[in-house]
Formats: C-alpha cells, structure tokens, sequence
C-alpha cells in the first residue's frame, strides 16, 4: 500500500486552503472508491484530509420550493431512504439503491459518488498497458482492446472510458447543479457540465479545481420530477455497474408525453443527456410504441460503437424506451 499520512478537519476553509495549496493532498470522506484507487495504485495521494466532520454538509433538505439540497457528505443510503427524495425525484433513490452493495451505501458519500473514476479495467488494472487516464500520453489499450463495457459517445482516439456512477445519469437528467466553495468562493455548477468528455486531457474527469469542495447538489422543482424511473442492466444482478442505464422523468397529458429528460449511463465519459430524444417526445402518445422508438432513435445518429460494444446501440434504445414507458406510467 502507498503510505500516506492522515488528518481531519472541521472547518471548510482549512480544508479548501489545504487542498489548493497542497498538490499531493486529496480530500477523504467515505472513501470506497479512493481506498479502491490507492490499493490498485491509480492514485498515489500522499495525504489525506478527512472531511466528514464538516459541520451541516451531510443534510438532505426538502425545499419549499419543491426542490432538494442534499449535502455532499450524506451518505447514499440515507438518501435513498429518505421520504421526500422518493417522492419527489423517486428516480434518485431508485438510482441509489441500483448502485453499490447495501454496506458500501452505508459508507459512501454523494460527493464522492458523482466524483468516483471509470471502472476500464486498463485504468484500474497495474501491468503497465497504455492508459492516458491513469499515465497522460501512454495511449489507450481499450480503443482497440477489450472494449465491451466502453463507450459510444462522446469518445475520443485517447480515452473510450465511461462514467460509472448511477446517481449522476438520475441529476443529469433532472438538470441538478453542482454547488462548489473554492478559494474564490461559492459557485454553481449545472450538472450535465461537471463531467468532462475525453478530448485529449482524459486524466481530467470533471471541472473542478484545486481547492475546489462540494457543499451539495440541488435539484431544482419539475414537473417531470415525480413521474421519474431509472432502469439498469447489468451482467448480474446485484453489485455490478451498468451496461447500459436510463434515467427518464415525464410530464404527461394523459397518455400523450408533456415534456422529458432522459439520461443515459455506461455509454459515455460522462451521463448522456438524450436531448434530441427530448425534443421529439412532447406529443408522442406512450401508447404509440413506434413514434416513441423513432424520437429516441433520433439521439443515436451520432452513436460510434467500438469493435466489441455495438450491442450498445439497440440495447440502448430499448433501455430508454422502457424507462420512458415506466415514467409515464407513475404520472
């Protein structure tokens, strides 16, 4: 194991300070996904900074508005179980409670879980094969190797990874904002810009700096909120991160779609909103199975399956479809 050394703080300003100031210090909270990092020596911090003694950041607050604040260090389970996350964003606790085993739940943090890294196995595994996330300009041994799990957007000849969160395909689709302190002060990121694409700086997976802290993620109040689903398929069923996943909220008229948000997971660097699907739907009776297939098929134009992954393409399109018809129906 790397040796690190370990401390704790309870004030933000000390940690942000520390953070921006200190390049091989990394903030610790639940730490299921750096502990994982740190044993597979694809991160090598050299200090570690506890922060889940940050006073009133673990809060999950209804708003008045119809909104939510959930803090950064509440912890997964507690807000899948919390009764106004089900019902009001039913698709965030579904996303929760797909994600992880019920013992990581009770560890993990919601800022850690939107930060958590790809699962490529060529980043995570230690023989040395080329991976620019893990060594910047080594190559990528997934753009012509084992890519079955890999993207089909967004990728880039440097990185073909995907995003393995489940909770942040369910707030990109519900257009959450990312609320940061850093060393100039507060300020709000719109979720579905946190995540980077590749490009060619695949070691950078979002847009935070150094110094930078989640305080909380909001969602804002939609009417699509309530009439929300998030489907996973997985190669098993329990503990085991996406194949493909969706996350849709409608608002309906009746049988005929209001309006949508659809966001996709395990094709992407990043959650995948559908937003040409999105501009299809309004109007599509859930009743009209080929007119839903063809708004949905509209955001798969640009689909580039890689040797092993093409599956992706049509597995997609009928985990969204399913998604939007599970969604309709809560409404």
């Amino acid at each position: 194991m790397h040796p690190f050394t370990f401390s704790r703080t309870t004030d933000p300003a000390t940690a942000i300070a520390a953070h921006a100031q200190d390049p091989y210090l990394a903030f610790i909270a639940g730490g299921t996904d750096l502990i994982g990092l740190m044993k597979d020596h694809a991160a090598l911090p050299e200090r570690l900074l506890d922060i889940s003694g940050l006073p009133a950041m673990a809060r999950i607050e209804a708003l008045p508005d119809g909104g939510l604040r959930i803090g950064a260090l509440a912890r997964m389970s507690d807000v899948a179980a919390d009764v106004e996350v089900r019902r009001r964003f039913p698709v965030i606790a579904e996303s929760l409670l797909f994600a992880a085993s019920g013992q990581l739940r009770n560890m993990a943090s919601m800022g850690g879980n939107i930060m958590q890294r790809t699962r490529c196995t060529y980043f995570r595994d230690e023989d040395d094969l080329p991976c620019n996330k893990r060594r910047p300009g080594s190559g990528c041994a997934a753009l012509y190797g084992l890519n079955r799990l890999h993207a089909i957007f967004g990728w880039s000849d440097d990185c073909v990874a995907t995003n393995p969160s489940d909770v942040a395909v369910a707030f990109a689709a519900l257009d959450a904002n990312v609320i940061v302190q850093g060393p100039r002060g507060e300020r709000s990121i719109t979720f579905t810009e946190f995540h980077r694409l590749p490009g060619n700086t695949p070691e950078r997976d979002n847009v935070l700096e150094r110094g930078d802290l989640i305080i909380s993620i909001e969602i804002p109040p939609r009417i699509e909120g309530r009439a929300s689903y998030y489907l996973k398929l997985r190669d098993r069923q329990s503990y085991e991160f996406a194949l493909v996943s969706a996350a849709a909220a409608v608002a309906m008229d009746g049988r005929r779609i209001r309006s949508a948000r659809v966001a996709m997971g395990g094709v992407a660097h990043k959650p995948w909103r559908l937003t040409a699907a999105e501009a299809a739907l309004p109007g599509v009776s859930l009743d009209d199975i080929e007119a839903l297939k063809a708004a949905i098929a509209t955001s798969f134009i640009d689909a580039r399956p890689l040797a092993h992954n093409g599956f992706k393409v049509e597995l997609g399109q009928r985990v969204a479809l399913r998604a939007l018809q599970v969604a309709g129906g809560r409404a």
